[in-house]
């Protein structure tokens, strides 16, 4: 019988869907408060997928993807979740809109896979706790990506792979720091 154990830290990202240059500066610079200093910041990609989000955040819609430094317990995801919700609702009231303003996706990275979380329950969606479920977005191979029969059409594009592979490399190295210096 194997024992259970704890699990390996992850890589926190969290991607920011918005149409202003002020509202990406303000949600980085809280989700900097919240979660540490970042490590690597993805290019601004334009949100063409979907019009979900332009019903409530209006047109020219972009997201932008950031990783942080610290490496954080998997367990900790849907409390995560749970404060960018609330940081969404914050950054609404200081500006006093009365639509939203921006969309905050937590998840994490794992030599094996990204995880995102949604409150929005689905088949292949894992509940967590407090209405939250981790999504699995898609794989890793060694040097590539594997995509689901679920995987977000946005979350397909070259560029989205780029930076998640460029993301994972870094956490490898670090994972193998810390083995080699027992951190």
């Amino acid at each position: 019988m194997t024992e259970a154990g704890t699990f390996h830290p992850v890589q926190l990202i969290c991607g920011i869907i918005s149409a202003k240059d002020d509202v990406f500066k303000s949600a980085t610079e809280r989700l900097e408060h919240a979660f540490g200093e970042l490590d690597i910041c993805s290019d601004y990609y334009p949100f063409v997928f979907t019009d979900y989000y332009e019903k409530q955040m209006g047109p020219g819609l972009r997201r932008r993807f950031l990783s942080f430094k610290t490496l954080i317990d998997p367990e900790r995801l849907s409390d995560i979740k749970l404060k960018t919700n609330a940081l969404e609702e914050i950054m609404r009231k200081a500006a006093e809109s009365r639509t939203r303003l921006v969309n905050l996706d937590p998840g994490y990275l794992s030599a094996s896979a990204l995880v995102m979380a949604t409150a929005k329950d689905f088949s292949h969606r894992i509940p967590l706790k407090n209405g939250i479920y981790a999504h699995l977005e898609f794989l890793f191979g060694r040097k590539n990506i594997k995509l689901l029969e679920w995987t977000y059409p946005d979350f397909r594009t070259p560029d989205y792979h780029d930076f998640f592979l460029r993301v994972r490399s870094n956490y490898l190295k670090r994972l193998r720091d810390i083995d080699k210096d027992g951190r």
